[in-house]
């Protein structure tokens, strides 16, 4: 989402654009935080008045408002807290520059104050065109990783746009454009019509698969014990041990961000009330949701604090500094050998938490499918006809700087997951092969 420096904005006056952005000079303006702030690395613009923000999602060729919010508290040393629909953030002013960060997320975004004018964007299917592949072009770190020429893309498609192009043939050609980006964070909302990528030979964590798979596995572990509106179960298995399964890292109320920390809290107080000697943690289908959530888990598992991972933006065609995340310790927790259980239907939140446990001592053990491979948070974007779409633009990094994105995290013991041999013979392949380890100690 950003034009961050002067010479960006530069090139955006060069080219005639409509909306201008210019960075304010370095003097300070106090602890205010209204006015116009410009993200680092996230092609925004927000705009703070008498208590109301606005967002503005800009490229070098657009600028379209986006969500709102509205101031709630206020808080010490120029910290100001916003709620919209679904939405939750602080910013921290100093002077010229501010933070701010989000429910949920595990970094923040560098502010910087500046003016702007005139905001608008072209209209029509070649518009809107226009404005989907800048977009990409702007913020999508991994076309070399996926080995995809966007720039080619753009000279093979935009060709085929008229003025009398129909929605539903633009929306069957942004789909043909991103498809072979086999990104799941990748995906568009127009009307009706929706679609939403994945990586080759996997499967979505749909509502299908879920209704599929839940009997099949508490016919392996028995009934579950719920919370979160069912998205965490546990369940003792024979011989000591315990089944935890989560599959979202959000929504287990319907109260927002602050009410799902305390029913994860709840329930994780529960859980590790218990007396096991081993853990097997069960992700293979997990469909996300909050980073914060997942180390929340990760603080569970541990007795002392260590690296979890770091997270990085892309901004100007290269990663920024790196944010780093640790594993903090909470109780009560449990320490002892933990297998976790992997697949092709874990993704993002599902796939950092999965991140976080890779310095745990004693070392976890995955078994499965390699995860699905998306980590980034997702920018959530509209265009000029009023449609929505999302797309990456950050990395999770370990200690030595290895990014998972793309091939997913890989497990030790490799077994595939939810086959129709095991559907057909009532086994879980992977659970028995957990189980068994576990009691080999």
């Amino acid at each position: 989402m950003g034009i961050t420096t002067h010479k960006r904005v530069a090139a955006g006056v060069a080219a005639g654009l409509l909306c201008t952005i210019v960075i304010a000079p370095e003097a300070t303006a106090g602890g205010r935080v209204d006015g116009t702030w410009l993200t680092e690395g996230y092609g925004t613009v927000l705009e703070i008045a008498d208590g109301h923000a606005r967002f503005y999602e800009t490229t070098g060729i657009s600028c379209l408002a986006g969500e709102t919010a509205d101031q709630v508290e206020s808080g010490p040393k120029g910290t100001v807290r916003f709620e919209g629909d679904g939405l939750g953030f602080t910013v921290r002013v100093k002077g010229n520059r501010a933070v701010q960060t989000f429910d949920g997320s595990v970094s923040h975004r560098e502010l910087r104050r500046a003016t702007t004018t005139e905001c608008t964007a072209p209209s029509g299917p070649l518009g809107t065109f226009d404005v989907f592949w800048a977009t990409y072009a702007e913020n999508y770190p991994f076309f070399d990783l996926k080995g995809v020429d966007w720039q080619a893309a753009r000279d093979r498609y935009r060709p085929r746009v008229r003025q009398d192009t129909t929605d539903r043939e633009l929306f069957d050609l942004f789909v043909e454009m991103i498809e072979p980006l086999g990104d799941a964070h990748t995906g568009i909302l127009a009307g009706e019509q929706f679609y939403v990528g994945t990586r080759p030979g996997t499967t979505f964590p749909s509502p299908e698969l879920e209704a599929r798979v839940r009997p099949y596995v508490i016919g392996d572990v028995g009934e579950l014990q719920e919370f979160g509106r069912g998205r965490i179960g546990y369940a003792d298995l024979p011989g000591g041990l315990g089944y935890l399964r989560l599959i979202a890292f959000a929504g287990y109320t319907e109260d927002g961000y602050a009410a799902d920390v305390a029913e994860l809290d709840r329930a994780l107080d529960t859980v590790f009330a218990k007396d096991f000697r081993g853990l097997v943690v069960d992700l293979r289908i997990n469909g996300g949701g909050a980073d914060a959530l997942g180390l929340a888990v990760a603080a569970r598992l541990t007795n002392h604090p260590y690296f979890a991972y770091a997270k990085q933006t892309w901004t100007n065609g290269d990663f920024a500094a790196r944010q780093r995340s640790d594993v903090r310790p909470a109780t009560p927790g449990f320490t002892g050998p933990v297998v976790l259980l992997t697949g092709g239907s874990q993704m993002s939140a599902g796939e950092t938490f999965t991140q976080a446990l890779i310095g745990r001592s004693p070392a976890v053990t995955r078994i499965g499918e390699n995860t699905q491979g998306v980590f980034s948070d997702t920018m959530e974007r509209s265009l000029p006809n009023g449609w929505k779409f999302i797309l990456p633009n950050e990395r999770f990094t370990t200690r030595l700087g290895q990014s998972f994105d793309g091939q997913g995290i890989p497990p030790h013991i490799r077994i595939p997951v939810f086959t129709e041999q095991d559907f057909a013979t009532g086994k879980d392949s992977a659970l028995d092969r957990a189980i068994a380890l576990l009691h080999r100690g």
